[in-house]
């Protein structure tokens, strides 16, 4: 009992870590933009621009990558999709049609399956942290 216990703690902590490390970087990046623009046509855009959602992506990586690579792959998935849900449910929460919901599950599924993609061939790829060499007979 004590050693399923002491190997489940490094994959909750590693959940709770990326959940934070997430919301922090959905702040850094989409929180602090709520204006949408108005284009000389009359139609807006926004509040996001590509720029904001492509380098919160891409900051991403490095917490998945660190958690991935380190076999807690639990904890890149369910703490970046926990993480992304919260904010987008947060961020998202005052609209009052209701149709944010829609917007959430998808970012939920989204990043769900993203990341477990992205989790398994990172975890595949490397070995105790680092990239895995491959021998010439196919061999790590």
């Amino acid at each position: 009992m004590r050693q399923g216990l002491l190997k489940l703690a490094p994959q909750v902590s590693a959940i709770v870590v990326l959940a934070v490390v997430t919301l922090a970087l959905w702040a850094a990046w989409l929180g602090w933009d709520q204006n949408r623009d108005v284009q000389p046509d009359g139609t807006t855009t926004g509040p996001y621009e590509a720029w904001q959602v492509i380098g919160l992506v891409l900051t991403l990586l490095a917490p998945v990558y660190w958690a991935a690579s380190r076999r807690y792959i639990a904890g890149a998935v369910l703490g970046s999709t926990a993480g992304l849900t919260g904010a987008a449910y947060y961020d998202w929460s005052d609209d009052g049609s209701g149709l944010f919901v829609i917007g959430v599950g998808m970012v939920m599924m989204g990043s769900f399956v993203v990341t477990a993609v992205l989790s398994a061939v990172i975890a595949s790829a490397t070995r105790n942290g680092r990239w895995a060499a491959v021998a010439p007979g196919g061999r790590p």
